[in-house]
């Protein structure tokens, strides 16, 4: 028999042999797991003191099912939006809006569809009536896991940082409202993997099958995903900088601006490298380096200061400001890394201490 406590059910091991140990499972653990006799399951050390058993792979349910979202003629399309993109980000696989009387309003439906197309990846419209509309998510999570998606986002947003500083320097107002487009994209991937982080927190199998250590590193992914959604969100603010003008930059100041996006774009770039490489000393070069950025920024607002009076003072220094944050953010990524990648890093003493490696 077992006996209960605060976290569990208390087993007592067993000895069945010259190398084995025994222990039995509850009965209600192993029926709500979906698993049965004969089939197998893995078992790993974590740490010192835990021990974790993880059915394979298929015998795990690894997603919420079902759930409704009912809405009434009174609910405002915004409002519809954030609460399906919330239910996306909770892990379920099919997600049904329904009027809770009558129909949905022509301008609810639109909303459900933009929102889907540009929101949320891997998600179809499997059924579309006068009453409702039926939500799948159809891409699984070893398709395109939390790495490969930040791979997109680190690329996407590198493009859109250099895409937009070059519109200014040409004034090329057809590039800046291309990079503006580019920023729906970065979302749609940040949404997803923190779709899959939020899984993968309450599920060890899924964690496991998106390469993830532990939960731990879920929060660390979660802090990376935002800071490279706000590269883009900078560099879209670029473009609009551009946008907005309406005389062009003198050269000698984009001279300026370019050899400035350039150096925060590579702290971005090499941010990215130290993530995937798990390259601590390199993650701590570019916290370093990120500290250059504010001096340049006071060098170029000190040269537009001085420059013709129709240049666009204002919307330059805003330019500005978004490349020095580009490289902030940067720094934000490295820190993380840093974090994650500290005990690799140390080396043991004789007596035991750990001391980091220069």
């Amino acid at each position: 028999m077992s006996k209960e406590n605060q976290k569990g059910e208390v087993r007592k091991i067993q000895f069945s042999g010259k190398s084995s140990y025994m222990l039995a499972l509850p009965k209600k653990w192993v029926e709500e797991m979906g698993l049965g006799a004969g089939d197998s399951v893995s078992v790993e050390k974590q740490g010192d003191s835990s021990l974790i058993v993880t059915p394979r792979v298929g015998k795990m349910a690894v997603s919420r099912s079902e759930t409704l979202i009912l809405v009434s003629s009174k609910n405002k399309t915004d409002s519809i939006v954030r609460q399906l993109i919330s239910i996306y980000l909770l892990g379920y696989s099919t997600i049904q809006i329904k009027a809770r009387e009558g129909a949905l309003t022509s301008v609810q439906r639109d909303a459900v569809k933009e929102a889907t197309r540009r929101h949320l990846i891997g998600t179809e419209i499997i059924a579309d009536s006068r009453d409702g509309i039926t939500l799948q998510v159809l891409l699984s999570y070893p398709e395109l896991s939390v790495k490969n998606v930040l791979k997109r986002m680190f690329l996407i947003s590198e493009s859109m940082h250099r895409d937009a500083v070059r519109a200014l320097s040409k004034m090329d107002k057809d590039t800046a409202a291309a990079v503006t487009k580019s920023d729906d994209e970065v979302d749609r991937f940040s949404l997803y993997a923190i779709r899959q982080l939020n899984m993968a927190v309450q599920n060890d199998f899924v964690l496991r099958e998106i390469e993830l250590k532990n939960r731990r590193d879920c929060l660390d992914y979660r802090l990376i995903i935002k800071s490279v959604e706000r590269v883009a969100d900078h560099a879209n603010k670029v473009a609009e900088s551009v946008l907005r003008m309406d005389v062009g930059v003198s050269q000698q100041v984009i001279d300026k601006v370019s050899k400035m996006s350039e150096y925060a774009v590579g702290l971005f770039e090499e941010a990215g490298l130290a993530l995937f490489k798990g390259d601590y000393q390199a993650a701590d070069e570019v916290v370093e380096n990120a500290k250059n950025a504010a001096p340049m920024q006071e060098e170029i607002l000190a040269l537009i200061a001085k420059g013709r009076a129709e240049e666009p003072d204002e919307i330059l220094s805003l330019v500005v400001e978004d490349i020095r944050r580009t490289a902030e953010y940067a720094a934000d990524i490295a820190e993380v890394v840093i974090n994650m990648n500290t005990e690799g890093a140390m080396t043991a003493t004789e007596d035991g201490a750990l001391v980091r490696a220069a």
